[in-house]
């Protein structure tokens, strides 16, 4: 396939599954700094547009995490679904880093918002990014559609609801694996959010999953995977916060708790195929 000269920049592409796993870097206007990410394009790809899941990934991750230990190609060719995974965070020289020993923040720890504080506000706008900037991108230079799913795993899981729940008709289908639930008492979600927003914790409600269902809006039916030997789970991720703000609000969730599996990609593995399904349903209805 052939993409428009200067927009995106292909520094990997392999075979797979009769695919294509492909990795590419452009210039995001969005995040003012060079951006990597990776596109699984199925083998349907080859005949036409193609329907797109994009996965966010969690702390410390970039965009080939998952596409290496998700094992999620498979089933996405057999589906005829794209999978598109972006990086956790804006990066390079210019952009603001990790303060020392704070591996919960900064590169690989964008939160999918949009920070209001400096200096992080001029680069960490991960939700625009993700939301808008990049979808445009690839449905005008790549063989895929408007159809679009979104998912992801602790940080990106907390990514995934925010931003599906802020947007309501911007994806057909929503899912998480042990996502950050409720941000606002999370301690990962307050660290992140009082420098990236400031310290007014009413400004942090709009990017918390708990508090943007209980406002109502689209009731996409969210499915969410979580493990029950994992060890962020009741100080970091709280499930059953999530479970309750869905009842009070009536929306549809599927709530999973897996005895024995922890929060690693090893997790994931074992549940992804219900994911890529549970997203297929929607992507794929006439």
């Amino acid at each position: 396939m052939t993409v428009t000269a200067g927009a995106l920049e292909e520094i990997a592409a392999n075979c797979c599954f009769d695919g294509w796993q492909r990795r590419y870097r452009h210039y995001s206007a969005t995040l003012r700094c060079e951006m990597v990410f990776a596109v699984y394009l199925p083998p349907q790809a080859e005949l036409g547009t193609v329907p797109a899941l994009y996965w966010l990934s969690g702390l410390t991750c970039s965009d080939e995490n998952f596409v290496h230990k998700g094992g999620a190609q498979r089933l996405a060719a057999e589906l005829g679904v794209a999978i598109i995974a972006p990086d956790t965070s804006p990066r390079g020289a210019q952009v603001p880093g990790d303060p020392e020993g704070a591996w919960d923040f900064g590169h690989g720890a964008g939160f999918y918002l949009n920070a209001t504080q400096q200096p992080w506000a001029e680069n960490y706008r991960m939700h625009d990014y993700v939301v808008w900037e990049l979808p445009a991108l690839l449905e005008e230079l790549l063989p895929i559609d408007a159809r679009r799913g979104i998912s992801g795993h602790s940080m990106g899981g907390h990514g995934a609801l925010i931003c599906a729940l802020r947007n309501p008709g911007r994806y057909r289908s929503l899912s998480a694996f042990a996502p950050i639930s409720h941000a606002l008492d999370s301690p990962w979600g307050q660290k992140a959010f009082a420098a990236y927003l400031g310290e007014d914790r009413a400004s942090w409600k709009e990017w918390d999953a708990c508090e943007l269902i209980a406002r109502g809006g689209e009731r996409l039916p969210l499915l969410v995977d979580q493990g029950a030997a994992d060890g962020f789970l009741v100080a970091q991720l709280q499930p059953e916060k999530l479970r309750q703000a869905c009842a009070a609000a009536g929306h549809p969730l599927r709530l999973r708790v897996h005895p024995g599996y922890d929060h690693s990609y090893y997790f994931i593995a074992s549940f992804i195929d219900d994911h890529l399904r549970h997203h297929a349903l929607a992507l794929l209805a006439p």
